[in-house]
């Protein structure tokens, strides 16, 4: 099945690409697909397997739809955003959601604020087709809130680098082809300035994925082994010693990506969002007091979409998601929490137990333990990650404080020292 790049651009009117669009969806969105969209997301998924959608997803990515506001050279139509929000309202109710997201979120911005040219058109292409596959090595055992802290360290061997050291919570490394990792390459600066980015390919020699299993059953995250891992120097994005600015674009499109509508953008990140609660409590019939929870918190569902309009809107001003990603950070984190426990309370008894898809016995009792487990818990379950997850509450409240509203930093005794002084 092939699909070219439609033929819209900047210069198309809004009626062009409604028809443009509805014509690409008519000719390659599957005829199942289309006919189950009215039913909204489960609908979906039930006639759309996961590996049919991945294998499918090659003609969305050519169509340049999946990142329609992106330049045409790195995979996008070059649109302005409010011509790619009337194309987007053409494909919403297909739900045809972005793989690779921690490349697009995490990894895109980071190239597009201190990449060259030459590492944009490599990474950016096949980042959009899904083709290399993206995670995030930040967070290590003893630097997680406190990332700045980091112990991996990288040193410079010619033409390339040499990384050892271990990243904890790498979600879907097991998954993935390459990463996106600091490495301290200076340790007699103090922590932040000594500090490098870097592309990890992980198929190289001395990289090892250990899977980390989490409460809902599943593997997600995982702990990253690297041992005397060589790097090309091309794969070191912005200057040596500069990469905790760098990690500043991605930390930001990081906590905006988890800020998003029910999944907190990510799949599997946390259930459904507020419509599917609705209307789950549309069917089952609700009193007075849980209509005024639900009213509640489709309200503060309205806020967190507003906050995160205002992102997108900076963003394309020529700004960057900057603190304000931390405000819709912190309030999704809580919020997702809410609506997930609000949708597995509504279940009743059968959130609590359940009959798994296949008998308990050896290996696959987790498996089978978690593959009949409600979506509604799995939901819930996930989301008490999201308040950890991009950066903790506490540490966004933070962010908050100091770069919204002004208010001094905590004291830290060890800021101005050398990384390799300071005590730990």
């Amino acid at each position: 099945m092939n699909s070219e790049r439609l033929p819209i651009d900047a210069t198309s009117t809004d009626e062009e690409i409604r028809a443009l669009v509805g014509a690409w969806v008519a000719e390659h969105v599957p005829q199942a697909w289309r006919d189950a969209a009215p039913g909204g997301r489960r609908a979906i998924r039930e006639v759309r397997p996961r590996k049919n959608y991945e294998a499918w997803y090659p003609v969305f990515a050519a169509s340049g739809l999946a990142v329609a506001t992106w330049p045409v050279e790195y995979g996008g139509l070059d649109l302005p955003l409010a011509k790619a929000r009337v194309a987007e309202a053409v494909i919403a109710p297909l739900n045809l959601g972005r793989l690779n997201p921690l490349g697009l979120h995490n990894t895109a911005p980071a190239l597009f604020a201190h990449g060259t040219e030459e590492q944009r058109l490599r990474f950016l292409p096949p980042m959009v087709a899904n083709q290399e596959r993206w995670c995030q090595m930040f967070s290590e055992p003893g630097a997680g809130s406190d990332l700045a802290s980091l112990a991996m360290r990288a040193e410079r061997d010619g033409d390339e680098w040499i990384l050892t050291g271990q990243k904890v919570w790498s979600t879907w490394a097991h998954e993935s082809e390459f990463a996106i990792c600091l490495a301290r390459t200076d340790p007699s600066v103090p922590k932040r300035r000594g500090i490098t980015y870097f592309l990890v390919e992980l198929s190289s020699p001395g990289v090892e994925v250990r899977p980390l299993r989490h409460i809902g059953g599943e593997i997600d995250f995982n702990e990253v082994w690297l041992e005397e891992v060589r790097v090309p120097d091309f794969h070191r994005v912005g200057t040596a010693g500069n990469g905790w600015r760098v990690a500043g674009a991605t930390l930001a499109g990081e906590r905006q990506m988890v800020a998003g509508s029910g999944s907190g953008g990510v799949d599997r990140i946390g259930g459904g969002g507020i419509e599917s609660l609705l209307e789950q409590a549309r069917k089952a019939g609700i009193g007075p007091v849980e209509r005024d929870r639900l009213m509640r918190l489709y309200c503060e569902e309205m806020v967190r979409g507003w906050t995160n309009e205002r992102v997108r809107a900076t963003v394309k001003a020529g700004g960057t998601p900057g603190p304000a990603a931390s405000i819709g950070k912190v309030h999704q984190g809580q919020l997702n929490q809410a609506l997930q426990l609000a949708a597995a309370d509504s279940l009743g008894l059968a959130s609590m137990a359940w009959i798994p898809e296949e008998p308990f016995d050896g290996q696959d009792s987790i498996e089978a333990w978690a593959a009949g487990m409600p979506y509604a818990v799995k939901g819930m379950l996930r989301s008490r990650a999201n308040t950890i997850e991009g950066g903790t509450t506490e540490v966004n409240k933070n962010v908050i404080g100091e770069k919204v509203l002004g208010l001094p930093r905590e004291p830290d005794p060890y800021h101005d020292m050398a990384w390799q002084d300071v005590p730990r």
